[in-house]
């Protein structure tokens, strides 16, 4: 549907990128860098509603900014499909991103997990470099201006209307972010907009790598504070494992939180929805199963199953264990709290009630499904002339950098097109 406006007092710019946090910065530069390069110069205005810029890059990676992981492929998202997804990053992949950071005088360095960081250890200089670019683009940064309505307009373009005049756009770059820490401006509000120029979301929208909470006095929380090595999993209904995570691991006041258990997250929300009898448990030995464990306390020795629990875990955590399978310091263990004990080691179920939300959560799961959108250009199907990028589309990382990563390559994709578009 076109709707028709007075035009007569209205600016009129020829890309506007809703949105100015890391997909949307991305995407306002590479659109400047092409219509440069190209030898015409183009009209580009970012807008976003928070009082102050790049809010999510800022507190990423502990205020650190993972800009990106060293290694970077589709099996590292959910969400749209897998070969949609490798098609965006092979546009501009983890190495362009590092040479494009390094070209902007930000060195980055690899650590041992193979996250990478910006030598400085500071997310400021990442931020500070993206506005530099594109404020040397010629890029205008419009904010606190929150974009609230876009309609198609009669002449081909957009009509924008906000906290700010109305104007109207050639292009639109819509880069609004999912729910993930609504303080930072992105609250959902994208969704709609893309919903009013025609598009349809994958839902349930819910929190991605967000924290987890067990039920009230679980014997979990009283170890908060303790960190390990341990190993997430998914087990249907039916009793089919599948999927798991092994990494750092956090035992809260409220239930569990660290990478594993953010990266599993999201799987267990969404298999709620599907198979409401999947549990998600927790192997404390990573490497260790119930038989294997078992094997290893039959063959312990004198020292019996605790002691050498304790050798391998943390003391409070080994006791915690023991206690539950009803095992003391004795030597001489019955058979069945043996096993029992080689049970709670390697499988333990967490009663998950809830997550903590979006407020805590640091991606969202769900969105435009890339489906709807031109992988080639990141252009929407639906609406010509307006494209995406970013979080507002289908696709979450783990953690580790990649969804700063699909920001980098959706937002390159959707700003040289943007740009290539109006050239033509």
């Amino acid at each position: 549907m076109f709707f028709q406006f007075s035009t007569k007092y209205m600016q009129t710019i020829d890309v506007a990128v809703v949105g100015a946090s890391a997909a949307g910065l991305f995407a306002a530069i590479h659109a400047g860098r092409t219509a440069r390069l190209l030898g015409r110069p183009i009209k580009i205005s970012a807008f976003d509603g928070a009082r102050k810029l790049g809010a999510k890059i800022l507190v990423a990676g502990g205020g650190r900014c993972n800009v990106t992981h060293w290694r970077v492929t589709e099996q590292d998202f959910s969400g749209s499909s897998a070969p949609a997804i490798r098609k965006v990053l092979g546009r501009f992949t983890e190495l362009e991103t590092a040479t494009f950071f390094e070209q902007l005088g930000v060195s980055l360095k690899r650590e041992e997990t193979g996250k990478l960081f910006p030598a400085s250890n500071s997310a400021r200089t990442v931020l500070n470099a993206l506005l530099r670019e594109a404020q040397a683009l010629g890029v205008e940064l419009i904010y606190p201006a929150r974009i609230r309505r876009i309609d198609r307009h009669e002449s081909g373009g957009f009509h924008l209307q906000g906290d700010c005049e109305p104007l109207l756009a050639n292009r639109v770059i819509l880069c609004t972010g999912g729910k993930a820490l609504p303080k930072s401006g992105s609250d959902g509000e994208g969704f709609a907009l893309a919903c009013h120029l025609g598009h349809t979301l994958v839902e349930p929208i819910i929190p991605a790598l967000v924290p987890l909470v067990l039920e009230d006095g679980h014997w979990i929380t009283a170890l908060s504070g303790l960190t390990l090595p341990a190993e997430l999993f998914l087990k249907s209904g039916a009793g089919k494992r599948l999927v798991s995570f092994a990494s750092s691991t956090l035992c809260t006041h409220f239930g569990m939180s660290g990478p594993s258990v953010l990266d599993i997250s999201r799987h267990y929300l969404r298999s709620q929805d599907t198979d409401p009898h999947t549990q998600l448990l927790i192997n404390w030995l990573p490497g260790f199963t119930n038989e294997s464990l078992d094997e290893l306390f039959l063959a312990s020795g004198s020292g019996g199953p605790l002691s050498l629990l304790r050798r391998h875990l943390p003391d409070r955590l080994a006791r915690q264990l023991a206690t539950l399978a009803g095992i003391d310091d004795s030597r001489n263990v019955p058979r069945e709290r043996r096993r029992l004990l080689a049970t709670l080691t390697t499988a333990t179920v967490l009663p998950v009630i809830r997550d903590r939300g979006f407020t805590f959560a640091e991606a969202t799961a769900g969105g435009v499904p890339l489906s709807e959108v031109r992988l080639e250009t990141m252009e929407s199907r639906v609406c010509p002339g307006l494209s995406l990028a970013g979080e507002v589309l289908d696709v979450d990382g783990r953690i580790g950098g990649f969804n700063f990563q699909w920001a980098w390559s959706s937002g390159f994709v959707a700003g040289t097109h943007a740009a290539k578009a109006l050239m033509s």
